[in-house]
């Protein structure tokens, strides 16, 4: 079995579940031209806790983690089945590090399953998630995308899903394709470095426009993980998309092992709509 790609995927706003724009037919690209993986890993922004889990049900359930939206979002289901066998390996893949497994509190959240509707809109691939330990230092998730790269010689594709700049505070709301300068100006060092040497990313947290770019961690860390992944195997991220959103949102994906050609940027990202609080 080839060895599986790995993503990170700018998932900018949970409409994109339902939206048609350059983003999602980006996403839809690469479940269509990707090796098919026999499971997925997915590690989401929005699994953001005190302490390392994976899920461990045979039927994870679909997490409506937001407010404010209309309700055909809420209505969305994502019925993929999970994969117990799969969260211990994990368990064992990551040692000494300890994973505790999930066997009923959490599920799929939207930064999982507004990806994989496009990627794999059949839900018929097992999927497990992740979460992000929020007491860890940044080393320690890249630590952890190193010891988790060894999946994917087992048919295991990596999921990761967030936003190298993600600053909700700041967002623009009525201009779906806007990038603030500062947005557009770490957005552009992430990926020079992602495209020299992914294992000292941390340099980026010296960046005049790291503290604008990355107010909280969460939708920072999954990238981590997949720099983590290229500096184990000696290899760079290169961008599959770039572009922005709302202002102070990033959009870009890159992917290892992941050669496809798509537009580099692409237009029109889903628009929030009114009335939704910003925190959301």
């Amino acid at each position: 079995m080839p060895r599986m790609p790995a993503l990170f995927i700018g998932h900018g706003s949970p409409m994109n579940t339902l939206e048609t724009n350059g983003y999602t037919d980006a996403w839809r690209a690469f479940g269509t031209n990707l090796p098919r993986p026999k499971a997925i890993l997915a590690i989401s922004a929005h699994w953001y806790f005190g302490t390392t889990a994976v899920t461990a049900m045979a039927r994870p359930r679909t997490i409506h983690d937001f407010y404010g939206f209309p309700d055909e979002l809420f209505a969305f289901d994502y019925p993929a089945p999970g994969d117990p066998d799969l969260a211990g390996e994990i368990v064992e893949a990551v040692k000494p590090e300890w994973v505790g497994l999930d066997q009923d509190q959490w599920g799929l959240d939207h930064g999982t399953w507004s990806v994989l509707a496009h990627l794999y809109p059949d839900a018929d691939i097992p999927v497990v998630q992740l979460s992000l330990n929020a007491t860890k230092p940044f080393e320690y998730h890249l630590a952890l995308g190193q010891r988790l790269a060894s999946l994917r010689e087992r048919g295991v594709m990596i999921l990761a899903s967030g936003n190298v700049v993600h600053n909700l505070r700041s967002l623009r709301w009525g201009e779906p394709d806007l990038g603030f300068d500062w947005a557009q100006r770490f957005d552009d060092a992430v990926a020079e470095q992602l495209a020299e040497e992914p294992g000292d990313v941390f340099k980026l947290t010296e960046h005049p426009d790291f503290a604008a770019a990355v107010p909280t961690p969460d939708h920072y860390l999954p990238m981590l993980y997949l720099a983590g992944m290229a500096s184990d195997q000696g290899a760079i991220l290169e961008p599959l998309v770039r572009g922005h959103s709302m202002g102070s949102i990033s959009m870009a994906c890159y992917g290892l092992d992941a050669e496809i050609e798509l537009r580099k940027n692409p237009n029109c990202a889903a628009c929030l709509p009114a009335g939704v609080p910003p925190e959301q």
